[in-house]
């Protein structure tokens, strides 16, 4: 089973539908023992990391999440399911998050439109099995106003760029994360959860092979 956190993150119904249409088995849940016990976690989020790390800590599901990740149960964070790995962000004066990668997230610059949203090409740096299928420079939709900047440059494996290049995805060994929303990405972002659902162990839908 699949475990997707719900710490009450507004995009949490979009990644069940996506996960249903490529044939997954999983579980909407905020219970620790749940998340303990899952062969794969996904964590959606949008908003502000402050209220993120609340959100998670309030549901006692921070620990849970990061002693998962080091025993190596395959992990999809979506947006802010990325950057709440790392172990700072800028936003709300400074916020300290999971500190699973090492690196920090910081704004934008302010001479670009913030958020950054709408649809924009992520550059492959690096094969990965998330990317299986995926052509190169596809499009993909975003909304943010901060970015992780990995301290790892091996770690990422895509890249975007919106004035500045920044980070739109990281993996390692059984980690993945992605700052754009493969939830509303269309067809295209269906082959990024078809993938991750074959590395959680399970078997997608076979339009999605």
């Amino acid at each position: 089973m699949i475990a997707v956190i719900d710490y009450g993150a507004g995009n949490i119904h979009s990644v069940a539908r996506a996960l249903t249409k490529v044939g997954a088995t999983f579980e909407i849940t905020e219970r620790p023992e749940k998340i303990a016990d899952a062969e794969a976690i996904i964590l959606p989020g949008v908003g502000a990391a402050a209220d993120t790390m609340r959100g998670l800590r309030d549901s006692r599901v921070d620990d849970p999440v990061v002693t998962a990740i080091a025993r190596g149960t395959p992990y999809l964070g979506i947006c802010m399911g990325l950057q709440i790995l790392f172990e700072k962000s800028e936003e709300d004066g400074g916020t300290p998050c999971l500190g699973v990668l090492p690196g920090t997230v910081t704004r934008f610059p302010n001479d670009l439109d913030v958020p950054h949203m709408g649809w924009n090409q992520v550059h492959q740096q690096t094969p990965s099995p998330l990317l299986h299928g995926v052509t190169q420079d596809a499009n993909f939709y975003f909304v943010h106003s901060y970015f992780a900047s990995p301290a790892i440059e091996t770690q990422i494996i895509t890249t975007t760029d919106y004035g500045l290049p920044f980070t739109s995805a990281v993996e390692r060994d059984n980690l993945f994360a992605t700052q754009f929303h493969p939830e509303k990405s269309g067809d295209i972002g269906l082959r990024i959860y078809a993938n991750f659902v074959r590395i959680a162990g399970q078997q997608a839908l076979p339009n999605f092979s």
